[in-house]
C-alpha cells in the first residue's frame, strides 16, 4: 500500500515486504490549471495553457553538486555511472500518470554519491509569464522499479504562485540505506542553471 507523504516527511526507501529495494522509479506529474481571463481578451488568454516543466536530478557528494556531469536531465539523459537514467521531456503535462520519469539502480550509484536532489523548473517561464501557481496536481512519487508498485507519493499541494522552479525531493543515503525526503519547497529560480547554483 502505498504512503502519502507530507512535507518534510521521511521514509525508508524499500519493498512493500520489508525487502532491500535495488530499482526504483521517480515519476513526476503536474497539470496545467484552468486560467481565468475577463473582458474583451476573454476568447484570446481564457483556457488551459501548456506549461513545458521540465524534470532534472542533481547527483550529489556530500550533499553537493560538485559537476555539471552530475545534473541528470532533458540534455544529458544518462548519468555517466548507468545508475540514473530520463526517460526524457514532457511539452505538456498532458495525459494520466507520471510526465516524466527517472529510473535509479541504487546498487550501481557509486559510494562517493550520497544525494539525489530532484528539481521541477517552468521553460523559459519569464518569457512565457508562467508560474507554479498555474499548476494543478503536481506530485513525485517513487515506485517499485521491479513490480512497478508505488510506495509513496507526495502531492505537492502548497500555493506555489510567483514561483519558477520547485525543489520536489531527494533520495538520500544514510548508514547504508536509502531514504526518501518530501520537500515541496518553491523558488524563483528562473532556470536550471540557477537551480543548479544552490546545490553547487
Amino acid at each position: 500500500m502505498s504512503v502519502n507523504l507530507k512535507k518534510g516527511q521521511k521514509v525508508n526507501l524499500v519493498k512493500s515486504d520489508g525487502k532491500k529495494l535495488s530499482v526504483l522509479v521517480v515519476g513526476l506529474g503536474w497539470d496545467a490549471a484552468e486560467q481565468p481571463s475577463g473582458g474583451f481578451f476573454k476568447r484570446l488568454f481564457s483556457g488551459k495553457k501548456d506549461i513545458d516543466c521540465d524534470a532534472s536530478v542533481f547527483v550529489c557528494k556530500n550533499g553537493k553538486l560538485t559537476s555539471v556531469d552530475d545534473v541528470v536531465y532533458f540534455g544529458n539523459l544518462e548519468h555517466a555511472s548507468g545508475a540514473i537514467k530520463h526517460m526524457g521531456d514532457n511539452l505538456t503535462g498532458d495525459g494520466e500518470g507520471d510526465d516524466e520519469e527517472i529510473f535509479i539502480d541504487l546498487d550501481k550509484i557509486p559510494a562517493a554519491y550520497d544525494k539525489l536532489v530532484f528539481v521541477v523548473n517552468i521553460f523559459k517561464a519569464v518569457e512565457r509569464k508562467q508560474h507554479f501557481g498555474m499548476i494543478k496536481n503536481a506530485f513525485i512519487r517513487i515506485v517499485d522499479g521491479d513490480t512497478r508498485e508505488e510506495l509513496c507519493r507526495y502531492n505537492l499541494s502548497d500555493d506555489y504562485t510567483g514561483m519558477l522552479a520547485m525543489i520536489a525531493g531527494e533520495v538520500y543515503r544514510r548508514n547504508g540505506e536509502w531514504k526518501f525526503n518530501a520537500i515541496g519547497n518553491g523558488t524563483t529560480d528562473p532556470g536550471l542553471q540557477e537551480l543548479i547554483k544552490r546545490f553547487a
